[in-house]
């Protein structure tokens, strides 16, 4: 360990993140299942109690025009561009408490590390907690992390919660103007890279015995609707070679999305997470089922290649069974890499620490999604137990937390900004 680290020598980080992550779990919509959901009472007590904790740091705080949480730790002078670091703190419902918070949380305790060593460097350090990411309050994904990218769409204003209170509402409601979210955006030149901390959400670096990785890019994804429209009949009355079953001819497409899936070797994942048929009855044949599928690869050129193969096939189902067949694109992010000479120097922090260079991509989407549109990006992912995430279950062990503490430090101490790469 070298001199520049040896601050942390005498303590653990990972004490200090993991008290605080258990503290802001207790701020929940219920005691029993977590949810933490944009512009709610307890998206403010968090954004309090994050403040809170910018501000011992050294940071100068502030919650920005979108409802970020912003801190600001200067170099050796005023006015430098920043190495962004930070995470959401927004969950899902039902969630873990570490997905998101961990990477904001070790992001602060690494800056108060270096506040309480009264050490400046050759440029500004900003965290950022994006106050929602997982888009569950107005199924918008990534709305912190647009503001600050420059890149967000004031149509969705208009979305309205399951309550039916608009999001332009709710920002009124919450003390923030939707009229000024462009206050939140960020120059290019502010910046000289964003790099995220998060916990892995998957089970390859417990595989791998191995306690942080180093994220090759950020999958693109791809999400379609599938209706199949078929002809209701009697369940009892009418053959099997007859019918027209919606129900069925969904079932045959969703076996064939996931064999696709199965034996392809590139990093392709599907998912079919919800499925309905009509009429709904016991005793009815169904006349119409509709699905969605997720679709997810490490390149932009795999998963389109995959998107077009999947609905010929399932065209192919439809029309072997006499259906009709309705498929639109519901959503699509492209792929996100990491920098090569940002990952680098994650890598170099890695080795440095005494462990082996792992190199995984994200399947889950992160803000760095939408940052790369200002600053090349990077993401050092720490283990998690069972990789199991997005719910009660998730869990990093203390030493983990340390390990991703220490990596994430020695990077932002060795930092050497680089020459941004081409906008993807």
């Amino acid at each position: 360990m070298n001199a520049q680290t040896a601050g942390l020598q005498h303590s653990s980080l990972g004490d200090e993140i993991v008290e605080r992550i258990n503290r802001l779990g207790q701020i929940s919509e219920t005691p029993e299942h977590l949810a933490r959901v944009f512009l709610t009472h307890e998206h403010r007590a968090a954004a309090d109690l994050i403040l809170a904790w910018m501000r011992d740091a050294g940071l100068h705080a502030h919650l920005d025009a979108i409802g970020n949480v912003c801190g600001r730790y200067e170099g050796e002078r005023p006015g430098l561009p920043c190495l962004m670091l930070g995470s959401h703190y927004d969950t899902v419902r039902d969630a873990g408490k570490w997905d998101g918070p961990l990477g904001l949380i070790t992001a602060i305790s690494c800056v108060a590390d270096l506040h309480r060593r009264g050490r400046r460097l050759p440029f500004a350090i900003e965290v950022t907690g994006f106050a929602d990411e997982e888009g569950v309050r107005f199924a918008s994904t990534l709305l912190g992390s647009r503001a600050v990218a420059g890149t967000f769409n004031e149509r969705v204003l208009g979305s309205k919660d399951s309550a039916g209170i608009s999001m332009r509402d709710a920002l009124s409601a919450f003390g923030l103007d939707p009229d000024h979210i462009g206050a939140a955006a960020r120059a290019p030149s502010e910046l000289l890279a964003y790099v995220e901390l998060h916990i892995e959400q998957g089970p390859v670096l417990e595989a791998e015995h191995l306690p942080v990785g180093v994220v090759t890019a950020i999958a693109g994804a791809t999400r379609l609707a599938a209706n199949l429209t078929g002809m209701a009949g009697h369940a009892g009355t009418v053959p099997m070679l007859l019918r027209r079953d919606a129900l069925a001819g969904a079932a045959e497409c969703i076996t064939t999305i996931e064999e696709l899936c199965r034996t392809d070797d590139g990093g392709l994942v599907g998912t079919v997470g919800y499925i309905h048929a009509m009429p709904g009855a016991t005793n009815v044949i169904p006349g119409q089922a509709s699905f969605t599928i997720d679709l997810r690869a490490p390149t932009d050129a795999h998963r389109k290649r995959a998107v077009a193969d999947i609905v010929r096939q399932i065209e192919a189902v439809a029309r072997r069974r006499k259906l009709v067949l309705q498929v639109d694109v519901t959503h699509e992010n492209r792929t996100v890499p990491c920098a090569p000479w940002l990952k680098a120097q994650v890598a170099e922090a890695v080795a440095a620490e005494g462990h082996r260079v792992f190199e995984l991509p994200s399947g889950a989407g992160h803000d760095g999604m939408a940052m790369i549109d200002i600053a090349d990006v990077a993401m050092l992912f720490v283990r998690c137990r069972g990789g199991v995430s997005h719910h009660p279950d998730e869990h990093v062990e203390t030493a983990d937390v340390d390990i991703g503490a220490r990596v994430l430090l020695r990077l932002i101490e060795n930092f050497q900004p680089g020459v941004r790469s081409a906008k993807v």
